[in-house]
């Protein structure tokens, strides 16, 4: 039996009015979808327990089988490891956003989040920033490294106590004067904008009409977690398939196989075609088990672009999962499918929710009564509620 997890991030969302009460996943065309849809086991899952924080690591952990509430240890450890950084005893990594805030104000506590990716910074572009910010402020025990796009890594050894950091995403548009975190992060945050603001890169970046990454964010500060293998827990080869250091990273950490896409962005323009077949070498090289994580609702949901969220998950779809359910059909072995987002992004929160996620599993040995259209409302129907996504994977590997 081989087994294709695909989780279209953050696509699960409320109705909104400008769909005419629809979902982005009632809107989107997906007649691939849909179709699996009609002979699958629908129904819903709650991967984020309720006390946590609804986080891409803690959601994609509990999809893997491993309990957030044991194994979550924050994402920045976790994306870490995908860029192939060592952690050692007393290590705390530290998520380093770079984002846009605005200029005015007296000081750096009047300013206003507007942009927790700087408009998608190149990772060309933000790689020369965080040289500057390593060249301002790394010492013996700290050092910042440069990851993609706007997300990189501060690394610093036996650092003062730190608690939960506010994300940057969750204050879009609002002052920061009541989510800067604890001293001394608080004053590294405040001097990189003074590092920042009128760095070559961001001057040529207001000239092109682009916003300037002109300060960075820290937050999910954590230690290295220690995950057991995949293949060790369940007898499957398993590779993973992600724009995202933090997929990659629990990948890594869990012994699967993690595979880099060219093209793959993260956002909505990603290349979709390049997983989908990634997805179909990996099962072609004997593979048993892909997971294929796509980001781009995610970013949409943050961004609030509506009409890119609608139409991500379409290419999601036809991109990425019609070619490969179409090439393990005509593999002649049996197949297996489970599609579900990680956690809901609504456009209106631009944020993650607590909300249960709609979830299918198909099977080609094994036809269930579904649903006509793969969305929020209909696999609420079905009354086939999971409170335990990390219990998913053993419904969809042992049935």
């Amino acid at each position: 039996m081989k087994y294709l997890v695909l989780i279209p991030d953050g696509a699960a969302d409320y109705p909104i009015p400008e769909l005419g009460g629809m979902t982005p996943f009632e809107a989107a065309e997906k007649p691939t979808l849909d179709a699996l849809a009609r002979e699958a086991e629908v129904g819903t899952v709650s991967n984020v327990p309720a006390h946590m924080v609804p986080e891409s690591d803690t959601a994609n952990l509990a999809i893997l089988s491993y309990d957030p509430t044991v194994y979550s240890k924050g994402r920045s450890p976790l994306e870490a490891m995908s860029m192939g950084l060592t952690m050692k005893e007393g290590d705390i990594a530290f998520r380093c956003n770079v984002v846009t805030v605005s200029e005015d104000g007296d000081c750096y506590e009047d300013k206003i989040m507007l942009d927790h990716s700087a408009d998608e910074i190149t990772t060309a572009e933000a790689a020369e920033l965080v040289k500057a910010l390593e060249e301002a402020f790394g010492t013996d025990s700290r050092t910042f490294y440069p990851g993609v796009s706007y997300r990189h890594c501060m690394i610093w050894n036996d650092p003062p106590a730190y608690t939960d950091f506010e994300r940057p995403h969750d204050h879009l548009g609002h002052g920061v004067r009541d989510i800067m975190p604890p001293e001394p992060y608080a004053t590294l945050v405040r001097k990189s904008y003074e590092v920042l603001n009128h760095h070559p890169i961001n001057e040529a970046r207001r000239a092109r009409g682009l916003r300037p990454a002109n300060s960075i964010w820290l937050w999910s500060p954590g230690a290295k977690p220690a995950l057991s293998s995949f293949k060790e827990k369940w007898g499957l080869d398993a590779t993973v398939i992600s724009a995202v250091d933090l997929i990659k990273g629990i990948g890594i950490c869990a012994e699967m196989e993690s595979v880099d896409v060219e093209g793959a962005t993260g956002n909505y323009k990603t290349n979709y075609k390049g997983k989908a077949d990634a997805a179909i070498d990996a099962f072609r090289r004997g593979k048993d088990l892909v997971y294929v994580h796509v980001e781009a609702p995610d970013e949409c949901g943050h961004r609030a672009e509506l009409e890119n969220k609608v139409l991500s998950i379409g290419l999601i779809s036809e991109k990425i999962l019609k070619p490969v359910t179409e090439y393990l059909a005509a593999s002649g072995e049996p197949y297996a499918v489970m599609l579900l987002p990680d956690h809901p992004t609504p456009i209106c929160r631009r944020t993650h929710t607590l909300d249960a996620v709609p979830y299918l599993i198909w099977r080609s040995d094994r036809k269930a009564d579904g649903v006509e259209c793969f969305c929020e409302k209909t696999a609420a129907a079905k009354e086939q509620y999971l409170p335990s996504g990390y219990r998913l994977m053993d419904k969809l590997i042992r049935g």
